[in-house]
């Protein structure tokens, strides 16, 4: 079975050397789990929402069985309307879903400087998203660095020098948070795998 990591640089290991980013992490965490899933990287570095929609079918060429689908973190950064980000998100996941595929929804949390309204706007879609399309969800995908250690020790220890990508440290933290997400989603695909 395929599992396809459609996302952004976070998904795609920028910075990091081959075999420890997150996908090949994780591709050893379902391996050591029992699972045999092959774990496709669709990641592409300073990608948005819009940019995965875009790119959505040569994605999909892999024939994917399932989809993490982890996008928005760039949206944030270029202080994007979260209603652009949201109706993007929404194409994706309305598509994987005609084609039958299983998804788990991975969200960001906003800061707060773009102000209260956007950060609440944002924050809302992924959860809300998931509910609509019948998606697994997980709130962060780096909320686990900071899930145990105050933000500026976590950032300190967890991240590489941008202060924004995680570090092959950071990305295990990640992945073991993740996993069982990804075992659940993988399940729902084939039970008993």
């Amino acid at each position: 079975m395929r599992v396809l990591a459609l996302g952004d640089s976070l998904t795609a290991g920028y910075g990091l050397p081959e075999g420890e980013g997150f996908v090949p992490v994780l591709q050893d965490w379902l391996e050591d789990k029992g699972y045999s899933a092959e774990v496709v990287n669709a990641g592409v570095s300073g990608d948005t929402t819009a940019g995965g929609l875009a790119r959505l079918d040569w994605a999909l060429s892999s024939e994917p069985d399932a989809a993490i689908v982890a996008l928005g973190g760039n949206d944030l950064l270029r202080g994007i309307d979260p209603t652009a980000s949201r109706a993007n998100l929404d194409g994706i996941l309305s598509r994987l879903r005609e084609e039958g595929i299983e998804v788990l929804l991975v969200g960001l949390e906003a800061p707060g400087n773009y102000g209260a309204a956007f950060q609440q706007a944002f924050d809302e879609m992924y959860p809300a998203l998931a509910a609509e399309h019948d998606a697994l969800h997980e709130v962060s995908f780096l909320g686990p660095l900071t899930a145990e250690l105050p933000m500026q020790e976590a950032r300190a220890r967890y991240l590489q020098a941008d202060g924004i990508h995680p570090n092959a440290e950071g990305v295990e933290v990640i992945v073991d948070a993740l996993g069982p997400r990804v075992a659940e989603l993988v399940e729902r695909v084939e039970p008993g795998s």
